[in-house]
């Protein structure tokens, strides 16, 4: 059962960024920090740790996309939906990596009386809003002198 149980727990925290767009860039990780730190300044930052090279946003809720579900493609209970971004700053061998995953959830995207009904579900997480951090990032770090790798 113990063995079951650290075995979850390593494929969650393992996937915990599994989705998220990787770069890599030649520069330092001190240059890459720095700059994935400006990256996310328009956001409301919860945690920033670059001993671990993570950056955490606060949630922020906005309008959604309007998703049908069941056989009669009726609408949910709401059109809420809620965004974080985790940003990943990695030193490697002759490379530092950034990952850069967008977390989206839905509220009421299901039908029912239960308790499950009312919750928050995961869904896609917006390309346009990965890309956006992503290209800032790059710039950023191209003014600086910094080359990506592939």
């Amino acid at each position: 059962m113990d063995l079951m149980l650290v075995g979850l727990l390593s494929l969650t925290a393992c996937a915990g960024l599994a989705g998220g767009r990787n770069s890599y860039f030649v520069c330092s990780y001190d240059t890459v920090w720095e700059a994935a730190v400006e990256s996310t300044k328009g956001y409301s930052i919860t945690a920033l740790n670059k001993t671990d090279g993570t950056i955490e946003t606060a949630w922020i809720e906005m309008e959604g996309q309007k998703r049908p579900y069941g056989v009669f493609r009726r609408e949910g209970f709401g059109n809420i939906e809620r965004a974080r971004l985790t940003v990943a700053v990695k030193k490697m061998d002759d490379v530092t990596s950034v990952n850069v995953l967008e977390t989206r959830q839905r509220w009421h995207d299901r039908g029912g009386a239960s308790q499950l009904a009312t919750k928050w579900w995961a869904v896609e997480p917006s390309e346009q809003i990965t890309n956006a951090v992503t290209e800032k990032l790059h710039l950023r770090l191209k003014e600086k002198g910094c080359e990506a790798s592939s």
